[in-house]
């Protein structure tokens, strides 16, 4: 390879590029961003989640039955109770626990007199599950950020120690 210097390839990289090592920049804008999505979710889609389940504590409570089983965490069940004399079937919103009960299970439930539409079983009043996945994926996002400035840092004291081709005797 007359004319290209020892230790790159054609086009100039270095031969550790070509063989898939990932650059510290590279890392560093994937773990920002992986921090970056998971604050969004934690601040934009599970908070909101949490503090609308916490708005039910002082809703009407009655006893309701499993109508629909799903995954309750994202929003998938439905419960059926009596309200005002007439049978609503409900939602159970995102962030419910109770994804385990079968169809029929029997519940405690609370919900708003003025839109029986929307119910929460009692025990996630407190923010249920939603206010577990907010300091989960919080943080997760305050890891991969920490990790963001981290690796960058300590890539590059790792660079300035390792030998090269031409060190070498």
């Amino acid at each position: 390879m007359d004319g290209i210097p020892d230790g790159t390839a054609a086009g100039g990289r270095h031969q550790d590029a070509a063989a898939g090592s990932v650059r510290p920049l590279t890392a560093a804008l994937l773990m920002l961003g992986i921090a970056l999505l998971s604050g969004a979710l934690s601040v934009l889609v599970m908070l909101p989640a949490a503090q609308h389940l916490r708005s039910f504590q002082d809703g009407e409570r009655t006893s309701a039955t499993l109508h629909t089983e799903g995954s309750c965490m994202i929003g998938q069940c439905k419960v059926e109770f009596r309200a005002d004399g007439e049978t609503v079937v409900a939602d159970l919103p995102v962030g419910s626990g109770g994804g385990k009960s079968s169809v029929g299970a029997r519940m405690t439930v609370r919900y708003h007199a003025d839109d029986p539409r929307v119910a929460v079983r009692d025990e996630d009043t407190g923010g249920g599950g939603a206010a577990v996945l907010t300091v989960i994926s919080g943080g997760t996002a305050l890891l991969f950020l920490v990790m963001s400035v981290v690796a960058p840092v300590c890539a590059r004291r790792q660079g300035g120690q390792v030998l090269s081709r031409r060190d070498v005797p």
